[in-house]
């Protein structure tokens, strides 16, 4: 590069008048892989051996089984007590529940009890939580209904066997794909789904679980649907045929049950209120109506004593026909159980791996349909009670398979007379507290959008079915998440007073902006999905940008695009062609483009398409500062060499000049072509150091 002596030393006068500033270092990149030595490889061949002769089979076994790593450091002094109160308080919360939720489901009380029984057991030995309670669950209860019953035609014979039948099938599909996703590692999935979405979907699918279970309070049947329309239309139609008695007990037993949640939840030692409510209402509704046995209150009946026999008789032919059910059941129980796990495990200091709890639950629920159980998940209200009472360890979880198996065993002919509406009032109760409508007030004060998408998933699932609601909820959170991807933030950037940070002007209003330049930071990935908008938007910035700037040699023009890609994690083939068209469209109006920090993936992929040599080497930084050092000292040395202020002036001595320079350093160095992109300054650069140490006029 050939600058005029005047120039130079005017810059040098320049530079020893103000404070001199450290050389900017452009730093080596070493592109090729470190190989080990053969030492090093022996090694680690070695070390390999002994490792999967001990200690990495005993890993491999505890993520299979992660019992095993809780039963190794077991402490019974401290675990012992706490998991021994907290599985017998929540097995004796989950009878009443399970009766609940299977009669929800459409199924008979005994097969709820069954799906408390092996799949708790299951999940106490695969799980990975240490205090979430797993088992019949009042959503997918209401889920299994709305699957089953197209599907099966209530009146004719044998119906309720291959409901049965069928509910059991559900569970092993259920089981087979949580498995499946667990094992290929599918975690990750549910995470598209935004939160708003599932509080309005839970919200929705929580009222229409309380009205379904309006004919045990009334005395009458009413539609089975997932809508609200239907079932409202269908209580005021049988209006006529209202009883009172199962109302008012029905009314007593939920406002019992409320009273208890609350001293539970408000007063700290009377904690076990809130797992006391289910157990109490149900024994006092059953000694009622042993002692008056009143004739319009409907009861359970016979309920069959003993454990569920193992039973793989499963009618496959109708397997294609549940598929849709299964795939809904899986979202929702994994959505449910997951967060639910998540929530405690971090609460309580431990980390939870999604997948692990995936092939946990799947494990369970295959278990569990070969014992006749329908699908489990994990629940909120059990689990919140299993972490108020300390449950350390899975050991809570088998205490609470325990003291199922025992009701299984002696206690059922006890259960024949508890009334239909109490186990209703059960459900309602339960369900109440789902209907989340301080997150919609909190959603509304924070962001409007995510409360419009909470509205849009309540109606849509109270209006048109759960099912459909969960989809249409589903292809929102999928269609928001394509948009903010398609669309990246984009920042234009400016130097905070007194500092060499630049960050956004709109945050930073009072920050400096540079004649003669765009400072662009782009806050995404560059891949095919984007590459237009960002685009766009470079073009909307260079228009816009100069009007406000307050630094620098006024040029009249842009000069230079300098982007910060600190952001990009990733840029593909689409995203490298749309660079080389903004390049020449650049070029041809004489602006040069310099690229800041971009990372390691990034570099490789722009080294192999040939970038470094079309931009030019020397227009690759570490720092936005290094470069708007090297663009304003470039704007003004020509500035002064021109003796004007014309910007064509500019133009032929910057541009062209630097392009010579480039050229000149690949001649001089030939071997750095691919593997300096970032060099120090050596003896020969003399003139552009000078320039990098001027002091920046700010």
């Amino acid at each position: 590069m050939h600058v005029s002596e005047s120039v130079a030393s005017a810059l040098a006068e320049r530079g020893r008048s103000g404070a001199s500033r450290p050389p900017v270092k452009l730093l080596p990149v070493n592109h090729h892989h470190v190989h080990p030595t053969p030492s090093q490889q022996e090694y680690a061949s070695s070390d390999s051996f002994s490792r999967w002769g001990g200690r990495d089979w005993l890993h491999l076994i505890e993520q299979l089984v992660p019992a095993v790593r809780w039963l190794r450091t077991y402490d019974v002094d401290n675990y012992l007590k706490a998991d021994l109160i907290a599985g017998i308080t929540v097995g004796t919360m989950l009878i009443p529940q399970a009766m609940s939720y299977a009669r929800l489901a459409g199924l008979h009380p005994i097969y709820g009890l069954y799906s408390g029984f092996v799949p708790v057991f299951a999940y106490a030995i695969f799980g990975s939580s240490r205090q979430l309670a797993i088992g019949p669950v009042a959503l997918v209860s209401l889920l299994i209904s709305n699957g089953l019953t197209p599907l099966v035609d209530l009146a004719e014979e044998g119906a309720d066997v291959k409901y049965t039948q069928l509910c059991i099938l559900l569970a092993l599909m259920v089981g087979v794909m949580e498995s499946l996703m667990g094992i290929l590692r599918l975690g990750w999935l549910v995470h598209f789904i935004s939160h708003s979405i599932i509080s309005g979907f839970t919200s929705a699918s929580a009222i229409i679980i309380a009205f379904s279970q309006a004919k045990s309070f009334l005395g009458y049947s009413i539609t089975r649907s997932s809508k609200i329309i239907p079932l409202i239309v269908s209580v005021y139609a049988g209006r006529s045929q209202f009883k009172w008695q199962p109302f008012v007990m029905g009314s007593l037993v939920l406002v019992g049950l409320l009273v208890m949640k609350h001293v539970g939840k408000t007063v700290k030692h009377l904690r076990f209120f809130r797992a006391a409510g289910p157990v109490t209402a149900v024994f006092c509704s059953t000694v009622f109506v042993k002692l008056v046995h009143p004739s319009s209150i409907s009861v359970v009946g016979r309920i069959p004593q003993g454990l569920p026999v193992l039973s793989l008789d499963y009618r496959f032919e109708f397997a294609h026909q549940l598929w849709p059910t299964a795939a809904l059941i899986t979202g929702v129980a994994i959505l449910e159980s997951v967060g639910i796990a998540k929530a405690l495990a971090a609460k309580n200091g431990y980390e939870l791996d999604s997948n692990q709890e995936l092939f946990g639950l799947g494990v369970a629920n295959v278990l569990g349909s070969a014992f006749s159980s329908y699908p489990t998940t994990g629940s909120f209200s059990r689990s919140a009670v299993m972490n108020e009472t300390g449950a350390k360890t899975g050991l809570a979880g088998l205490v609470m398979g325990l003291v199922l198996c025992s009701a299984l065993q002696f206690f059922t002919p006890l259960f024949s007379d508890i009334p239909q509406c109490a186990l209703a009032a059960i459900v309602i109760s339960a369900v109440i507290g789902l209907v989340d409508y301080e997150e919609a007030m909190f959603l509304w004060r924070v962001e409007k959008k995510d409360f419009l998408l909470w509205l849009a998933a309540s109606i849509f699932t109270l209006f048109l079915g759960i099912e459909v609601g969960v989809l249409i909820g589903v292809g929102i959170s999928l269609a928001f998440v394509i948009y903010e991807s398609a669309n990246p933030h984009m920042a234009v950037l400016g130097r905070l007073p007194g500092t060499t940070v630049y960050r956004n002007v709109k945050q930073y209003p009072d920050s400096y902006i540079y004649h003669g330049m765009i400072i662009l930071r782009i806050d995404s990935p560059i891949y095919f999905g984007n590459i237009n908008f960002i685009k766009e938007r470079l073009r909307a910035f260079e228009l816009r940008t100069e009007v406000s700037a307050n630094r620098g040699y006024d040029t009249g023009r842009i000069h230079f695009l300098i982007i910060e890609m600190s952001p990009v994690t990733y840029i593909d083939s689409t995203g490298i062609h749309a660079i080389k068209e903004i390049h020449q469209e650049y070029k041809a109006r004489n602006i040069q483009i310099a690229l800041c920090n971009p990372n390691h993936q990034v570099m490789e992929t722009l080294a192999l398409a040939g970038i470094p040599e079309l931009i030019g080497e020397s227009w690759y930084f570490v720092r936005v500062h290094d470069a708007v050092q090297v663009c304003t000292s470039l704007l003004q040395s020509e500035a002064y060499d021109s003796g004007s202020n014309n910007p064509e002036n500019l133009r032929r001595g910057g541009i062209e000049r630097w392009g010579k320079y480039d050229r000149d350093q690949h001649s001089s160095h030939p071997s750095s072509t691919r593997s300096a992109w970032r060099r120090e300054p050596v003896q020969s650069d003399s003139e552009r150091t000078s320039l990098l140490n001027a002091t920046d006029s700010v």
